[in-house]
This record gives structure tokens, C-alpha cells and sequence, in this order.
């Protein structure tokens, strides 16, 4: 249990997002954690020309801490969290999967792909159409506040690295998707209820490609898990790394109010 408790968390945010975004998972997590800006955001180079999965996540293998990792990716951080999985197979000890995206169909392929040529005509316009989906008005109090904070990090990209990114994001999912059963450490797959993009059935997809994965929903909950809800993500995180350390594949009751489902493959 003690070596497990000196693992870091690492912490992998979504497109358009940077390391700033688990704040509020990190202040509530009893462990080490590294939270990491993804190629073309936050501190690191923008970027300048297309880009792939796997080049991201091999961006990101450089610069994990020395030794094994609990892998944690929110959107197209879960992507790139999946690829360093599969690719560094030793150093992952489980994996997370916050709000990701799997296996789109036609249909959901077209509406990212919409998405996509959207920020390319309208840059500002999409990050204000993305703020209303993740924060619609009047759902909570701190809605607002939430809201301006997202949007400055938002507005701060360099359009064309975002679109980059983007790209990568709007096809990661079907690239990754073969692979994903060589996945063989404890996973979680968890999204919330009403996430249009990241849908509930996108995780059930997630846990039927990964072996021993379970997937979590978090009742009204939309997009932005790791800022509206830290308290839910924090204690998930808690109880699967403690299921690892136990090297069980059974599940502790959570105190959170999401529903778990286990994969059945």
C-alpha cells in the first residue's frame, strides 16, 4: 500500500485546456500528482503543423516522472493517456479516462468534424459555443464563475495549434480503438450523465474494448468533470488506486453519487 501512496498521479487535461484545469482535483487528492500541459497548450510550443496521437503522447512520455504513474486523461488527455498506456505498458499502473470519447460512429464523427471546421471559421464563436455546452446558464451558482475562468484559458490558445490539436482530437479515438485491449492494468471510464460530446455510452464502449475497466456516471454532470466535479473525480481516483494496491479486481463502495458499472467483455 506505502509504495503505491508514493506513485504520482498524473494528470492530462483536454483540448483548448492546460494543467491549470485539476487544480481543484489535485487540492483534494491524499497522493503526489503531476499535472501536465499537452503539446501545442499552456506552457509548451504551440503548435505548427499537423500533428498525431501518437506524437503527442510521445511528447508527454518525456516528460513523466521517473518511474511508474497512475494515468489520468480528461477528454483528449484520455486519448493521449490510452496511447502512453499502450506504449509504455510497464509505467502505467491504472488509468483514468475522464470524459473520453470512443469509437464515434458516422454520426458523432460528423458532428466533431463540424465542430472542427467551426473553430476553423470562427475561432472565438466555437470557444463560446464550447462554454455553452459545458456551462450552460443557471445549472449551479458557481456556473458563471466557471465560465470566465474556462474562457480565459480558452481565448489564450494560438488558433492554428488549437485546430491541430483539434484534428487529433476529432480521429484519436478510432486510431486508439485496436489497441485498446492490450490494455491490462485497473481502469476507469467515467463521463457525465447529460455530456453530449463524451457521452455515457462512449465510456460503456471504453470498458467493453479494456479488460478490467469499470465505468462510472456522474448523475447531471456535463463535460467539465475536473472543475464541477472535483469531489466525485478525487474519490473514483482514490478508490481505484487503492483497488490496484490491493491487486484485486474487485470494487469498494464509493461515497460519490455516480452509478458503476463493471465491463463485460
Amino acid at each position: 500500500m506505502r509504495e503505491d501512496n508514493d506513485v504520482p498521479v498524473v494528470l492530462l487535461h483536454g483540448v483548448g485546456l492546460d494543467r491549470s484545469v485539476w487544480g481543484r482535483v489535485e487540492q483534494r487528492l491524499g497522493r503526489p500528482t503531476v499535472a501536465l500541459d499537452l503539446p501545442g497548450h499552456g506552457e509548451r510550443p504551440a503548435l505548427t503543423s499537423p500533428t498525431t496521437l501518437a506524437e503527442m503522447a510521445a511528447d508527454v512520455a518525456i516528460r513523466l516522472p521517473a518511474g511508474p504513474v497512475h494515468l489520468v486523461g480528461f477528454s483528449l488527455g484520455a486519448l493521449v493517456a490510452q496511447r502512453l498506456t499502450v506504449d509504455q505498458p510497464g509505467r502505467v499502473r491504472s488509468l483514468t479516462c475522464v470524459s473520453s470519447v470512443a469509437e464515434r460512429t458516422d454520426e458523432e464523427a460528423a458532428a466533431v468534424q463540424a465542430r472542427l471546421d467551426g473553430a476553423a471559421r470562427d475561432f472565438a464563436g466555437s470557444m463560446d459555443r464550447a462554454l455553452d455546452r459545458w456551462f450552460p446558464a443557471g445549472e449551479a451558482e458557481e456556473t458563471a464563475a466557471w465560465r470566465e475562468e474556462t474562457r480565459a484559458v480558452l481565448l489564450a490558445n494560438d488558433p492554428d495549434s488549437y485546430l491541430h490539436a483539434y484534428a487529433v482530437f476529432a480521429t484519436g479515438d478510432r486510431d486508439i480503438a485496436a489497441r485498446l485491449p492490450e490494455i491490462s492494468v485497473p481502469a476507469l471510464a467515467i463521463t457525465g450523465e447529460l455530456d453530449p460530446g463524451s457521452t455515457p455510452e462512449m465510456s460503456r464502449r471504453l470498458a467493453r474494448r479494456i479488460p478490467d475497466a469499470e465505468v462510472a456516471i456522474v448523475p447531471g454532470a456535463r463535460h467539465m468533470l475536473p472543475v464541477t466535479h472535483p469531489d466525485d473525480l478525487a474519490d473514483r481516483l482514490e478508490n481505484l488506486i487503492d483497488l490496484r494496491a490491493r491487486n484485486s479486481t474487485s470494487t469498494s463502495p464509493s461515497s460519490t453519487p455516480s452509478t458503476t458499472e463493471r465491463s463485460r467483455t
